[in-house]
C-alpha cells in the first residue's frame, strides 16, 4: 500500500506529521526526566530533600516539569526559558526599546535569540547552585570535587537547553504551543500516580467519597 492511498482515519496527513513528531518529543522529554545525572546518589538526595523545609518548593518545580529531588538530566526542565522570557515581558514594560521591539517581528526574531542566550545564563547558574546544594548534602555525591561538579553543572546546563529546543521543536514542526505542552504533559506525569493511589485507597475502603 503506497503513502497515496494509505488510510488517514479522516485526518490530515500533515496534522498526523505533526500529531506523530509531538509524541516522539513527549516521549524524549519524559524518558530524559527519568536519566539520572551522573555522581549523584538519587536516594540521599531524595531523603534529603523529602525531610526538608524546601520540600513543597522542590515539588512544586518538579510538577512543572523538573526533576531536582531525583537530579536527573532534564532537572531543570522547563523553567529557565519561562524565567527567562518572563524577565523580558517585565523589562518591555519599563524598557521603550524592549517594548517597541515586542510589536515588531524582526524585533521579536531578536529578544527571541536573547531570550535563549538568557536561558543559557539562568540555567548555568541554578545548574551551579544546585550542585553546590547537593554536595551540601552527606553522601548525595560520591566524589565531590571539580571534576563532578563541572559533569554535573554541564550535565544540568546542556539539559535544560535541550529541553528549550525541543519546545521550540513541538512549536515550529508540532502541533504548537511546545512550552505549554511540555509543563502541561508533567503536571499529567506527576497527577497519575497520585490518582491511581487515590482510586487504591477508595477500593480498600480507606477513603470515602
Amino acid at each position: 500500500m503506497t503513502a497515496a492511498t494509505r488510510p488517514s482515519f479522516g485526518m490530515d496527513p500533515e496534522l498526523q506529521k505533526k500529531i506523530g513528531f509531538t509524541i516522539l518529543a513527549l516521549v524524549i522529554y519524559r524518558v530524559g526526566a527519568h536519566i539520572f545525572a551522573p555522581g549523584v546518589n538519587v536516594q540521599a538526595l531524595s531523603d534529603f530533600i523529602r525531610n526538608s523545609a524546601a520540600a513543597g518548593f522542590f515539588g512544586l518545580y518538579d510538577m512543572l516539569g523538573g526533576g531536582l529531588s531525583r537530579a536527573t538530566v532534564f532537572a531543570l526542565g522547563i523553567m529557565p526559558y519561562i524565567s527567562a522570557s518572563i524577565i523580558f515581558q517585565l523589562v518591555g514594560g519599563v524598557v521603550p526599546t524592549i517594548g517597541k521591539m515586542q510589536k515588531e517581528e524582526e524585533g521579536r526574531k531578536t529578544l527571541t535569540q536573547w531570550t535563549r542566550y538568557m536561558t543559557v545564563f539562568i540555567a548555568f547558574a541554578q545548574a551551579y547552585t544546585f550542585t553546590l546544594f547537593t554536595e551540601s548534602i552527606p553522601g548525595a555525591v560520591a566524589n565531590p570535587g571539580f571534576a563532578s561538579r563541572t559533569v554535573m553543572v554541564v550535565t544540568l546546563t546542556v539539559g535544560a537547553i535541550f529541553v528549550m529546543w525541543l519546545g521550540e521543536q513541538i512549536t515550529e514542526r508540532g502541533i504548537g504551543n511546545g512550552m505549554s505542552l511540555l509543563i502541561t504533559f508533567s503536571i499529567l506525569d506527576r497527577l497519575w500516580p497520585g490518582l491511581v493511589q487515590m482510586v487504591g485507597f477508595w477500593r480498600e475502603g480507606a477513603l470515602s467519597i
